[in-house]
């Protein structure tokens, strides 16, 4: 009675053992994976916002799978709504094969084979089917591969038809040294009349040409109604709008961009005076040389001769790194001569002059 169960575990073993040398003799390698964990992983950035009387919804194409390896190509994307009165959470989003349950399909973005694919790329859908004001309406995404597999849903995000503000008023550009001061009025009213509830968030938005795209620069806390640029460059034009952004319970509310303005920073800072002037003086000619200016954007030095009986005039120019002039032709007497430099800016910023140096040329 007790050799029964050892024969049983030895029957047992034996299964397994032949069961592991099927799976070897069929050159299967590394660990099992399921195939839920091949399938995309789901949207993570899905935004909705309202822009005048659409939901704008963004969002990026997972790049990855479940199982963190490289995600090559999206076949398709299906963004989902559902819609209610806006009591208790929205429906739970579930996916049934590949279709979200119970949830109404606005749009399939697909990739247009051979030469484009959706890795990596940004998608953007404005949602104005049957938009009612107060109502609440729920969006989640989802992705299929090529080989059919698809994503859970991404997060839910919820959104409703409210009033945007106006484009905010009086945007003026104030053009600095790595710099643009940006002020403007707040809008007093919003899209439908009513007067402004309360304090608006602003973004200020930037491009690179009169008619080129406007992207994002950055949000201002609720009434600030002012921000400084910092991350432009020197001698380059920016355009600039503006536009108020409200919150209302969990819908955020962007507002149209206010008309463009435009500013080009510059560099405004000189370079330091040369040093050390010498003035070496001969029959009818003069030799200076001086000690460089440390700035590392110096493209220049200029020379400056003042006569007994004259004001300074500019003489001549040399070109960094030379720090030599000599002044020709000089008709007997005595001079004073003084230096400057300046930068390799669109607008040349001169130093102060040197030290003056006074010759008697013979």
């Amino acid at each position: 009675m007790k050799r029964r169960p050892r024969r049983a575990a030895a029957g047992l073993l034996d299964l397994l053992l032949v069961a592991g040398a099927s799976l070897a003799g069929c050159g299967r390698k590394g660990p099992l994976v399921a195939p839920q964990m091949r399938a995309p992983e789901p949207v993570a950035d899905l935004r909705a916002v309202v822009r005048d009387d659409a939901v704008a919804l963004t969002w990026t194409v997972p790049g990855t799978r479940m199982d963190g390896s490289r995600l090559r190509e999206v076949e398709r994307t299906r963004l989902y709504r559902v819609e209610d009165t806006g009591a208790g959470d929205p429906r739970p989003a579930l996916l049934d094969g590949d279709t979200v349950r119970g949830w109404t399909l606005l749009t399939t973005v697909r990739s247009t084979p051979p030469a484009v694919s959706l890795h990596g790329q940004r998608v953007a859908h404005a949602d104005t089917r049957d938009l009612v004001p107060g109502r609440r309406y729920t969006y989640t995404v989802t992705s299929t591969d090529v080989q059919g597999r698809t994503s859970g849903p991404s997060r839910r995000v919820s959104a409703r038809l409210v009033a945007v503000a106006e484009a905010p008023p009086d945007l003026q550009a104030a053009p600095g040294e790595g710099q643009v001061q940006l002020a403007w009025s707040p809008p007093e009213r919003l899209r439908d009349g009513r007067r402004v509830p309360g304090p608006l968030v602003y973004e200020v938005l930037r491009a690179s040409g009169p008619d080129a795209p406007l992207t994002a620069v950055a949000r201002t806390p609720p009434g600030q109604t002012t921000l400084v640029d910092s991350a432009v460059e020197n001698d380059r034009t920016y355009w600039y709008a503006v536009r108020a952004v409200r919150t209302e319970a969990e819908t955020t509310a962007e507002g149209p961009p206010s008309a463009r303005v435009t500013a080009t920073p510059r560099d405004m800072t000189p370079p330091s005076a040369p040093t050390a002037l010498v003035a070496v003086p001969s029959e009818a000619t003069v030799r200076l040389s001086w000690r460089a200016s440390p700035e590392a954007d110096v493209a220049g030095y200029i020379v400056y001769r003042t006569g007994a009986a004259s004001a300074a005039e500019r003489v001549g120019s040399a070109l960094a790194p030379d720090t030599t002039f000599t002044d020709r032709q000089v008709p007997p007497g005595t001079y004073r001569y003084e230096v400057s430099a300046y930068d390799a800016a669109a607008r040349p910023n001169e130093s102060p002059r040197s030290t003056a140096t006074t010759v008697a040329v013979p």
